[in-house]
This record gives structure tokens, sequence and C-alpha cells, in this order.
């Protein structure tokens, strides 16, 4: 399949809520145990391939790119975080990318693992190929003692996870010939050519870009306290900061590394261990280095906020406008919903990308559901 095909089906699905053809999709065996709670089965994806106009690229290894080319800086790469809890939801998001890319052959992604994940690194990523054996990929370890002595109590526990603070240590974690990433979460489906948001330029020394939202209230991200001292407070005063969501952002990596952000944002958190200037997890951080000095991207590439806030989790509608990516931020994850026969309209949209394939259920191979559909 030719990159790029999909986005006619695309936009029909977001009007009207409808599934497209899609190729005929394998199944593998079963991976036992992967979530805790039974057997977790993925249906192989289809093949993506380059449209005639990509540049021609050499292959290697059966089909994948050889180790040397994750350096390639020709490529669009991508890090993500590979975990047992939302592996659903990261395969979900790969196969949104592959679908929509122009070029998916010229895509690689940096897959995070935790070292200490019930699930270890290794089944990980037998499973990643399982699903898509041409993937261009490499998966990297986390050391979790690395950030947990710096990680604070959260309004949600899922939020203390130390694998959400993998992206502050990407410049480390990557290789150093990674100069430029996009770093995406696992809750959410790319429905354009990510090769679009690739090409966002960083002007002048700034180390990363993402879509500002500064209407919102950007107060709330920190305590009274916090706004109380004028010491702490005055980081902002020589910025007009805004709020933007981490799950989506175009990283130089070069220039974090340069800059030691990494650094920068573990002082905010050693000064949260001593003192509370915040409620929510890895976010805060980030907005006292960065907020009011990031590249601007538009807002379609992260309509977040689609699993509701981080108590209730309650459905969401779309912000007005285009839609190039849909983020499920928020508790409310798509997969848990759908599972419990209770989604929210939007969730339907995610389904599409899911390449789950329920245990308990007979389907000949195919996902529940979508038999019909295949050839």
């Amino acid at each position: 399949m030719y990159g790029g095909a999909a986005l006619p089906c695309v936009a029909f699905l977001v009007l009207l809520g409808g599934l497209c053809p899609s190729l005929a999709i394998r199944s593998f065996p079963v991976v036992r145990g992967v979530d805790g709670r039974g057997d977790l089965r993925f249906s192989e994806a289809p093949e993506y391939r380059n449209g005639p106009q990509c540049p021609r690229r050499d292959r290697y290894d059966g089909g994948a790119l050889g180790a040397t080319d994750s350096c390639d800086a020709s490529l669009v790469h991508i890090a993500m975080t590979l975990d047992s809890e939302y592996l659903r939801g990261s395969i979900a998001a790969v196969h949104s990318v592959l679908r929509h890319a122009s070029c998916p052959e010229n895509v690689f992604f940096h897959f995070v693992s935790a070292e200490f994940d019930p699930v270890s690194p290794r089944l990980l990523t037998r499973l990643v190929r399982s699903t898509f054996p041409s993937l261009n990929f490499k998966v990297y370890i986390f050391r979790e003692d690395t950030v947990i002595n710096l990680i604070s109590a959260s309004v949600r526990q899922a939020l203390e996870n130390p694998l959400n603070y993998a992206r502050n240590y990407l410049g480390d974690i990557l290789d150093p010939c990674i100069g430029r990433v996009i770093y995406l979460d696992s809750d959410l489906v790319v429905v354009d050519d990510v090769q679009k948001l690739w090409e966002t330029p960083l002007t002048g020394s700034r180390a990363i870009g993402a879509p500002e939202y500064c209407h919102a209230n950007f107060t709330k991200y920190f305590t009274d306290g916090f706004w109380a001292d004028p010491v702490l407070s005055r980081v902002f005063r020589s910025r007009e900061p805004c709020y933007f969501n981490t799950g989506v952002m175009v990283m130089d990596l070069t220039r974090w590394r340069e800059g030691n952000y990494r650094r920068k944002i573990e002082n905010w958190m050693e000064l949260q261990k001593k003192r509370r200037i915040y409620e929510l997890g890895s976010l805060p951080p980030f907005l006292l280095v960065f907020a009011g000095d990031i590249e601007s991207i538009d807002h379609r590439w992260n309509q977040h906020g689609l699993g509701g806030d981080n108590v209730r989790g309650s459905c969401r509608s779309l912000h007005q406008g285009p839609v190039s990516l849909l983020h499920w931020s928020g508790k409310g994850k798509p997969w848990v919903r759908l599972n419990e026969n209770r989604p929210c309209p939007l969730d339907h949209l995610w389904e599409p990308y899911d390449l789950f394939k329920p245990a308990a259920a007979d389907t000949g191979g195919l996902l529940p559901g979508f038999s019909s559909y295949f050839a």
C-alpha cells in the first residue's frame, strides 16, 4: 500500500464516522501476560510502501533498514515510549503514522522502554517486529532510577510513571547522531502526513516546537505559593508564557544538549520535592523552562484533551478547525472505554488504527467487527 492512500478515507471517517476498506491483515501468535490481565494479541499491519515520488532507499536485513541508518538525517525520526500498559495505544499510533505518511519507508521510530517493565524490552521489541515486519525502529532502555527520586506525587497516579519523564532525557538516551526528532505520546493517532510536521522550522535558538494555547489559564498549572513567591514567579518576567502540551513536540536535540535543558528541568523537579509549586506530573517543569520560548505549531497537530480531565476522563468534542492529529490526553483512553463498552463518540475515530485482537473472541484472525472490510 502506498503512503498517503488512506487520506481520502480519513476525511470521510472524520466527517461521517465511517470505516474505510483496508488490506488483508494477518494475525500472529498470542503473547501471554503482556498486560498483566491475560493474553494480548495484535494483527500484522498492512505493508505500507513509498510512493513513486519518494527518494529511493536501499534495503537491508530482509526489508529492514540497517542499524547505521538510524542516524540518517534524511529520515523522519519519531520518538515514543513503549511499555506494556500503553502498548495497544503505541501500536495504533505507529499504524496511523505509517498509514498516512507519504513516504512510510522513510520514517524511523526510536522507542524508549523502561528497564523494569513487567514485559521485558526484548519481548516488546519482538512484538513490534511481529506487528510491523518492515518497520524501521530501534529500542532504547530507560533506567527508571535516573528520575524516580525526582518524581513528586501528582493528581493522577499514572502521571507518576517514570517513563512519563523519558522525554526529558531523549538527548541522552538516543544516539548522539540524532539531531532532530518528533516526540509523540502513545495515546494519539496521526491522520495526516507526518512529513509536514517534520518540516516545521525551529527559528532562532529554539529547541522545541509545539502548538500553543494562549487562551488557557496559565496560572492554574502552578500553586498559589509559586505565584506568591516573587523570586520564583519572575522566571516568566521576560516571557509571555502560554500553555502547550508536551505529548507532541518537534525537538532539536542538538540545541537541547547544548542548552543543558535536561538539567534545567531537573532543577525545577528538585525544588518541587522541597516545596510544592505544581500539582501535575511531567508538564510543569517543561512549562517553567520553555513556556513563551517555543516555536508555535498549528493547532491541527494536537487536538488534545480527548481523554477528558485528569480525574473523571469525561467525553470531549473536537476543537474548531482542521485536524491532523487526535490526542486522548487526560484520564480516559479510547482502548479502555471501547473494552468497557462505554466509548465516547470520538473514540471511534481511534478504532480503525487498533490492531488489537481480543483472545476471547474467535474472529478467524481478524479484528472483531471488521471482517466485512477485509479482502
